[in-house]
């Protein structure tokens, strides 16, 4: 897994208040452990912050730090999910991670935590 001590904080500058932030890497990489081939995804990280906000380098730093990972993309998907969510502790949080084809087959796998407003539902932003 990826060193979870890579990942920064700060203080939510706007704690009273709903509001989405989106980050997305399309460089992110990994290795299948089965094949170890290389696994290419882009990967959109959404979040309604409450105290605390994931400092952007740090994030860059502990995603790169999957390059030589062997890991699946279900697996993978939800550890980063688990080591923000626990970082950040959101009101909601999804990962999103969408995979480039490999042997004709693209994939797409998404995990959350909380409940998203209904007014931030995608459609109505």
């Amino acid at each position: 897994m990826a060193d979870t001590g890579l990942l920064e904080r700060f203080a939510n500058p706007h704690p009273g208040r709903d509001y989405l932030v989106e980050h997305t890497s399309n460089e992110f990489t990994s290795v299948c452990p089965k094949t170890a081939q290389p696994d290419f995804a882009t990967v959109v990280i959404s979040y309604l912050p409450n105290k605390w906000c994931v400092e952007l380098k740090s994030l860059k730093l502990y995603l790169t730090d999957y390059r030589n990972q062997g890991i699946y993309y279900e697996d993978v998907t939800n550890v980063i999910l688990n080591d923000l969510a626990k970082l950040c502790e959101p009101r909601w949080m999804q990962i999103e991670c969408n995979w480039n084809v490999r042997g004709g087959i693209s994939s797409r796998t998404v995990a959350s935590v909380g409940q998203r407003p209904e007014e931030m539902q995608k459609g109505n932003r």
